[in-house]
């Protein structure tokens, strides 16, 4: 298997709809913008289409937890960049880590861990990852050294203090 990036970005412009009336994306907004990044990038990056594989097998993953923290505000029409890692990896369960940044990606804007189960739409039940998907899990999990969300905060922030 070709060597899979760990780390997958993409860039986006922040649209009116999704703003509040102080041209601050709305707090709602931010899960929508990185789940479409997360679904954008698995396409473009591992040619993983969850919609396809859902409809094909009957299989995808539901969201089971967030934790986000709204750091600075994103702005009505502003570009920033998103970046998204997967973290954790259970037989049932995957665990994403989502950063949205300016463009330049000078300034931490938002972080979000989302949980995901694996679902058997067919059955309504938790499904076992099979094999081929544990298989990719392994090559493009990228774990951090952090066991709590604040923990998280503070490296990241850290990090960007002595980037700047």
């Amino acid at each position: 298997m070709n060597q899979l990036p760990k780390v997958l970005e993409s860039k986006t412009k922040i649209r009116f709809q999704d703003c509040d009336p102080f041209n601050h994306l709305n707090n709602g907004s931010y899960i929508n913008y990185f789940m479409n990044h997360r679904e954008d990038v698995l396409l473009k990056y591992y040619d993983f289409d969850i919609y396809k594989k859902a409809k094909e097998e009957g299989k995808s993953w539901v969201s089971s937890s967030n934790q986000i923290a709204y750091l600075k505000p994103t702005l009505l029409m502003e570009t920033v960049t998103i970046e998204s890692q997967l973290i954790n990896v259970t037989t049932s369960e995957i665990h994403v880590e989502m950063r949205m940044y300016n463009e330049s990606k000078s300034q931490l804007k938002s972080i979000i861990w989302c949980g995901f189960v694996h679902f058997n739409l067919l059955k309504q039940k938790r499904e076992i990852h099979n094999e081929d998907l544990m298989e990719l899990f392994k090559n493009v999990n990228n774990p951090i050294d952090a066991s709590t969300f604040e923990q998280r905060l503070t490296q990241l922030k850290d990090s960007l203090v002595s980037r700047n």
